[in-house]
Formats: structure tokens, C-alpha cells, sequence
């Protein structure tokens, strides 16, 4: 692990004037399996959508994120501002992955040129994002994605980064972590993957508290309830955080994906009948795993520093 476990009682320790473990804070024991059940891309399509909200109100998830420049957007933000108890960030995107079905950014498209492609989209690929992004654009843009959120009435609990593309430098790095700090959100860190060079330690303030664990699944496999097993065993004292990829395995969700099995329509189908599953909750019991939520993160954070 990159970012241990004692450098995080550190940091709070400095931020809060006491000593306390981010289990602590949001009322469990110091070594408590603490676990987000985290799902994203809220807002690239229906199915998305309707899948994740079937989630939380089964109880599948504990936490997803909302991708502002796609097309299924307003949708999302209606429902999330209706229903302010669930878990609300911000899938910040600057890439645009799928086949035929594209979008650009919410900045105008005249700021922000070094993010679109010749047909004037975001990039499929985060290296090019890397190659061709001026790093004044993607600030303006990130900062427009969180902005129009806001103003849509979306309760935002985090910040988190589609396709890892704001992980993949430094510099892209220091920008998302500076600005959840200046929103005073929650940016998702996987504390484990960081490499040490970074020095993040001299980027967090009182908001931030990195993953000690990140999972998820990487590759289609033959048993999907086997390997979600495997990565829910996983689960440690601390704050853990497994991403899924919800959706029905439809008509809509099969044209958007096509030639894209990998976190494709069957893809999320399957992440979905696992986190409904009552053996995923099983699971959970059996382990002694706790599901919060980034808003209660946030909220514990917040309470803390204001003592």
C-alpha cells in the first residue's frame, strides 16, 4: 500500500487535533471493514440510470456517480435532487469511449479545444487526453462539469475520475485534488495505486482521506458471482471502495456498447444481479463489512473540522 494506514491518522490527527481513524470519526470501531459499494457512469444512458436507481433503493450500492456531459444527464440530476438521502459525486470526464455514441464538454467548445478531437468529442483513449490536454482547459472543464451539477440541484458527495484519466499525471492529479478541496468534496483517492513520487501528502486538506483499498473488476470471467466473492473477501480494516458498472443487458445499453465487451451491456448486467443478490448480502454479514457512503465521509470530515 502506497498511502498507509498511519500516514491517514497522521493527516487527521493535523487536520482535526486528534487522532482519530476515518471508522472512528463515522462511529465504528478503529478497525472496522468499512466499505463503499460504488457505482458509475449515472448518466451515459437509461439503462444506467434505471439500473443504478433500482441499486440504491435495494440496497445494492452504497454510492454512485454522475458523468455530467452525457446525453442521459438531466434524467440522473432529476431524480438525484428528488432524493438527497442517497449518495450523489461526480464522475469528472474528459474521454468519450464509446463506438458512435459521443458527447463534448459543458465548457464552451471554443475554451476547451485541446480536449476534443477532429469531430470536435472528447477522445476515446486517456494517453491522448494526455497528449493533447492543456491543463487551463481541463481545470475550466472540470470546473463547469461540478458547476452545472450544483446548480442542477444534485446534492454532490465526492468527486471521482472516469476511465482514471485525471490519475494518469501529476499535474492532472494536483488539479482534481485542488479543486475538491476548494468545493470542499471528497475526491476519490485509491490510496494503494498512488505512486509515492507524488507526495500527495502535500496535496490533502481536512476533506480528503484516500482509499486504503480500490478494487474492481478488471476482465470478463467465466463466474461472475465467484469473483465478486473473491473481491469482497478482499475487504480490510479501513476504507474500501469496489466499483461496479451497472445497466440492463437491453436494446439501448447493447447498441451504445457494441464491440465493447469489456464494461459492456452483459457486463453490467451481471454487476447488477450480483449487488442485488442476497448472497452479496450474505456476504457482507458473513464478513463483518459495513456499507457507508461517501456522504457520510464527507459529512464526518466536515463535522470534524468544524470543532
Amino acid at each position: 500500500m502506497i498511502v498507509q494506514p498511519l500516514v491517514l491518522l497522521f493527516l487527521i490527527g493535523n487536520a482535526f487535533g486528534q487522532t482519530s481513524t476515518i471508522a472512528e470519526l463515522l462511529g465504528y470501531d478503529e478497525d472496522a471493514k468499512l466499505l463503499i459499494m460504488h457505482a458509475d457512469d449515472l448518466g451515459v444512458s437509461h439503462s444506467v440510470n434505471q439500473a443504478s436507481v433500482e441499486a440504491f433503493e435495494k440496497n445494492g450500492i452504497s454510492s454512485g456517480s454522475i458523468m455530467v456531459p452525457c446525453p442521459w444527464f438531466s434524467e440522473i440530476a432529476e431524480y438525484a435532487k428528488s432524493h438527497p438521502e442517497f449518495c450523489w459525486g461526480l464522475h469528472l470526464t474528459l474521454t468519450s469511449e464509446w463506438k458512435y455514441y459521443k458527447w463534448d464538454g459543458v465548457a464552451p467548445s471554443s475554451k476547451i479545444s485541446s480536449l476534443l478531437n477532429e469531430q470536435g468529442v472528447f477522445y476515446d483513449k486517456v494517453i491522448d487526453v494526455v497528449a493533447n490536454a492543456k491543463l487551463d482547459e481541463v481545470e475550466l472543464e472540470i470546473r463547469a462539469q461540478i458547476d452545472k451539477a450544483l446548480a442542477s440541484g444534485i446534492p454532490v458527495s465526492h468527486l471521482d475520475s472516469h476511465m482514471g484519466t485525471l490519475f494518469a499525471t501529476p499535474r492532472l492529479f494536483s488539479i482534481y485534488v485542488r479543486l475538491g478541496n476548494e468545493y470542499k468534496l471528497p475526491v476519490m483517492i485509491p490510496g494503494d495505486r498512488i505512486p509515492p513520487s507524488w507526495n500527495i501528502d502535500s496535496l490533502l486538506g481536512p476533506i480528503q482521506y484516500p482509499l486504503d483499498q480500490l478494487i474492481m473488476m478488471g476482465q470478463m470471467v467465466p463466474d461472475w458471482q465467484s469473483m465478486y466473492d473473491a473481491m469482497v473477501e478482499k475487504v480490510k480494516p479501513g476504507l474500501n471502495e469496489i466499483i461496479v458498472h451497472l445497466g440492463y443487458d437491453d436494446a439501448e445499453q447493447q447498441a451504445i456498447m457494441m464491440d465493447h465487451p469489456s464494461f459492456g451491456a452483459e457486463w453490467r448486467q451481471k454487476d447488477l444481479n450480483y449487488v442485488l443478490s442476497k448472497h452479496f448480502n450474505d456476504q457482507l454479514e458473513m464478513l463483518g463489512i459495513t456499507l457507508v457512503s461517501w456522504k457520510d465521509v464527507r459529512n464526518a470530515l466536515l463535522k470534524s473540522n468544524s470543532q
